[in-house]
Parts: C-alpha cells; sequence; structure tokens
C-alpha cells in the first residue's frame, strides 16, 4: 500500500534527479530513499526512474505519477496548514525561485524578515540556468511554490505574475568606442556591432530581443553568460557592448561608457510569480504578503 512516505521520497528524487541529493534534502541515507522508491515500483508494477551513473530521469510512468504525488503531498499540507492556522504558528517549507540577480529588491534582507516573524518555516532558494522560462517551468509542474521572475508580455497560462518594478536598460560600451562621444544612440547604429548578452529564456534577453526585432534591426550575439554581474567585464575587455540593468554596472566605470538607446522599449520587468490553479500553502501566501508590504 502507498503511503504519504513514498510520495515524499519519490517527489524528492524526481526534482533533485539525483539519490544521494535526495537524501540529503530528506535526511535519511541513500540507500533508504532507494529502498522506497524500488518498493513504490513493485506496489505500482512499473518503472518510475531510469536510473544511470550520473543523472536519474522520469519513466513515462514516472511524469504520470509526479503530478499526482505532488498533489497528495499539497492536500496534506493544506491539512497541516489549517491545524497550524489554528495554532498561531506557521510551518513547512517554501521553495523560491530567484534570479541570478535581481537588484530591484534585497532578496536576503526580505527573506530575513520572513524568517524572524516565521522561524519555524523553512526556506530552500532555486536557480535556474534557463532563467526566468526555466524558473517559469518549475513553478507550472509544482517544483516552486513562487519565483521572482523577468517575463515581459503575457505570464504563461496558469500562472499569475505580480508586477514588483522595472528598470530601463542601457547600453554598455568600451571606453575608446565609436558611440562612445555620440549624442545619441539609436538601434540602427548597432546594427552589426558583437554582442555581450544573455541566453534566450532570461528576461533582460527578451526585452533586448524584442527591440531589434522591432526596429528591424539585426545583430549578432558573440558571447552569452549566465551570470548577469559579469556581463560588464565582458565589455570593458573588449569582447563586444551589451544592454544591461544598470544596478549590474560596477561603481567602478573605468573603461566603461553607459548610453541610453532612444529609440527603443528596453524596460525590464520583475515580479513575483505564483500558481494560478494551485492555491499556495499558508507560508507561501504569507510570503506573497510580505513582498507586497516590503516591495509591491
Amino acid at each position: 500500500m502507498l503511503e504519504l512516505r513514498h510520495f515524499e521520497y519519490f517527489v524528492a528524487v524526481a526534482e533533485e534527479r539525483n539519490f544521494t541529493r535526495a537524501a540529503a534534502r530528506l535526511h535519511v541515507v541513500q540507500s533508504g530513499v532507494s529502498a522506497v522508491i524500488k518498493a513504490m515500483e513493485r506496489e505500482l508494477g512499473a518503472r518510475l526512474l531510469d536510473r544511470t551513473s550520473k543523472r536519474v530521469e522520469l519513466t513515462d510512468a514516472g511524469e504520470a505519477l509526479l503530478p499526482r504525488a505532488r498533489a497528495a503531498l499539497d492536500a496534506v499540507r493544506d491539512a497541516r496548514d489549517a491545524v497550524d492556522e489554528v495554532r498561531g504558528g506557521l510551518r513547512g517549507t517554501v521553495r523560491i525561485g530567484t534570479l541570478i540577480s535581481v537588484g530591484l529588491i534585497d532578496v536576503p534582507a526580505l527573506l530575513g524578515a520572513f524568517h524572524r516573524e516565521h522561524p519555524n518555516v523553512g526556506l530552500r532558494l532555486h536557480v535556474s540556468p534557463r532563467g526566468s522560462v526555466g524558473l517559469l517551468d518549475w513553478l507550472a509542474d509544482g517544483t516552486l511554490d513562487l519565483t521572482f521572475v523577468s517575463a515581459p508580455g503575457r505570464p504563461p497560462a496558469g500562472i499569475r505574475v505580480r508586477p514588483l518594478g522595472s528598470r530601463r536598460l542601457e547600453l554598455v560600451l568600451p571606453a575608446g568606442h565609436r558611440l562612445a562621444g555620440a549624442d545619441e544612440v539609436r538601434m540602427a547604429d548597432l546594427g552589426g556591432e558583437p554582442f555581450v548578452d544573455f541566453p534566450s529564456g532570461y528576461g533582460n534577453r527578451t526585452v533586448v530581443d524584442k527591440a531589434f526585432t522591432d526596429a528591424g534591426v539585426q545583430r549578432h550575439v558573440a558571447i552569452e553568460v549566465t551570470d548577469i554581474a559579469t556581463g560588464a567585464s565582458f565589455v570593458r575587455e573588449g569582447l563586444g557592448v551589451a544592454i544591461l540593468p544598470p544596478f549590474v554596472v560596477p561603481d567602478d566605470r573605468t573603461g566603461l561608457v553607459i548610453k541610453s538607446v532612444a529609440d527603443a522599449d528596453l524596460e525590464w520587468p520583475l515580479g513575483v510569480a505564483f500558481s494560478a490553479v494551485r492555491r499556495p500553502s499558508a507560508a507561501a501566501r504569507a510570503l506573497l504578503t510580505l513582498i507586497d508590504e516590503k516591495v509591491g
């Protein structure tokens, strides 16, 4: 007979894609996790996971089970929330997605304030190598409870994004660049320039791609980086130009020139996203309320 523990162990392995990390997350030995998964597969009469030496992948049966396992855990969580609210204290864990560099808000300070108010709630932070697109995928499949994202345009079905603010992206040039002394820079001036940018899926990349498409100007991305804070350093070294949020440009701008692009919509939005179809846990709702108070 399947028990709640089976679902907890299966979801942990499915999300971590690794038995060792799942065991650490569950605070049990790895052999215990393996034994529970094997028992679950025997009970269901189907293999749920394909195991390799480096990674674990879900089978078709595992993919079908995962949302139902999460739903079962959510139902138990909601029951515990109801009791905890009567008892006057929040418990549980909030799984939060965040960007490598947020800038508009002080995430550590925000989470510190939440922890002081709700010390019995655990906080787990996740960063996706696919940027905001990856974070929204994790939110949609239940891996995350909420996430900070830069998601220009309409959010995916089943997801709500609450705006928190925006910043205008600026053109960052190496000193001595042909446009460094220009009175005005327009999109047409940037055609043919080598760019330092971020992979598709990052919010700032989406904003910049759209600006070039709207202007009918082609561009060449010469270097892709995943750490937004390093973008200006690549520009300083003469490897390209970039369009970046001002807060990631070092205060010491030696070797750099910052320009606005006159004829482009380069507003970079930041929001907090959560499911529109699954009710957030009581702890997640409390964090959303605090975000509204501190940032919104």
